[in-house]
């Protein structure tokens, strides 16, 4: 909402035919349940009610439905699902508004809810996200919406099993597995991942935050701030250790042929695995060599050359 609080109505139309959604008179409300009038109104009369108790601190309850892409609900189907809604918190007898908002691809509707009542009495907003879960599951029978499992925590052991699909997370885990191939350290890699469209938090661990305000932590996707910098640690082992490798590929000699070695056991030198640095191992490999100075046979034919001619001498 507030990334789009300064732009102008050009801006605004610009954006529109860009994402194809409607950004100017973005948000509706459809619906107000126990007050009336603009957004101004609504909030001294939530704010007057609120006074009823002295005890709550957070007297608004704020609840969002959204529907999966592709998929469109009439007004007052989206007026249904919100009266479901706070009767499902208990608010249904209190003042609250539904907001529906029209500037993303996946429709979608807010529920500000008053907590306190008219009789001075405050809804309880524990095992809110339960509820909430619980509920979308039997509006999406219900309405024939798309169905899909509940967050992973209210999972059972067996449905945790099941393969879940998050374009966004999948998009999010093919952006860092391709910049971890292209840096060597921690900052690059944050650069790396701002030019993206990514903000970045780094602390204890390590999370990200797309362009849609979207907080994913990378231990979600498989990248925890530990692995990000023992994968970059790993790479950086393995470059240190490429001139080692090249030294012992060319000092090694068959004394019978007179040849450089060619061949090499799997022991000896091992190269990267898919998806690592290998160019340099690579360039090392099919660069050629200066025979003649590595060559310990023609070293030991002239040490002997200059022994005859000294005893010539």
């Amino acid at each position: 909402m507030e990334d789009k609080i300064n732009l102008s109505e050009a801006q605004k139309l610009q954006l529109s035919k860009k994402d194809n959604v409607q950004h100017k008179d973005r948000a509706e409300v459809i619906y107000r349940n126990y007050c009336c009038g603009n957004v101004n109104e609504l909030t001294s009369q939530f704010s007057e009610v609120s006074k009823l108790s002295r005890r709550v601190e957070k007297p608004v309850l704020h609840l969002t439905l959204s529907l999966a892409h592709g998929e469109n609900l009439s007004k007052n189907q989206l007026i249904e699902l919100a009266q479901a809604c706070t009767e499902a918190f208990k608010v249904d007898q209190n003042q609250y508004a539904v907001i529906l908002h029209k500037d993303t691809r996946a429709q979608h509707i807010h529920i500000v809810a008053n907590r306190v009542g008219y009789d001075g009495k405050v809804v309880s907003n524990s095992n809110s996200y339960l509820r909430m879960a619980k509920l979308c599951r039997e509006l999406e029978i219900k309405h024939g919406l798309k169905q899909v499992l509940n967050p992973r925590a209210f999972l059972s052991k067996e449905q945790r099993m099941i393969p879940r699909q998050n374009a966004r997370m999948d998009q999010l885990k093919g952006n860092i597995q391709q910049v971890l191939k292209q840096v060597k350290t921690i900052e690059q890699f944050e650069q790396k991942m701002n030019a993206l469209g990514y903000q970045v938090l780094k602390g204890r661990g390590i999370a990200f935050i797309d362009d849609k305000k979207v907080k994913i932590k990378g231990s979600e996707v498989g990248y925890s701030l530990m692995r990000i910098e023992k994968i970059l640690g790993q790479q950086e082992t393995q470059k240190q250790a490429q001139p080692t490798v090249d030294t012992a590929k060319h000092t090694t000699g068959s004394r019978r042929s007179g040849k450089s070695v060619e061949h090499t056991t799997e022991k000896e030198m091992a190269l990267p695995a898919a998806g690592q640095h290998g160019s340099n191992i690579l360039e090392i490999l099919t660069k050629p060599e200066n025979t003649e100075e590595l060559n310990p046979m023609l070293t030991k034919e002239k040490k002997k050359k200059k022994r005859k001619h000294r005893l010539n001498l």
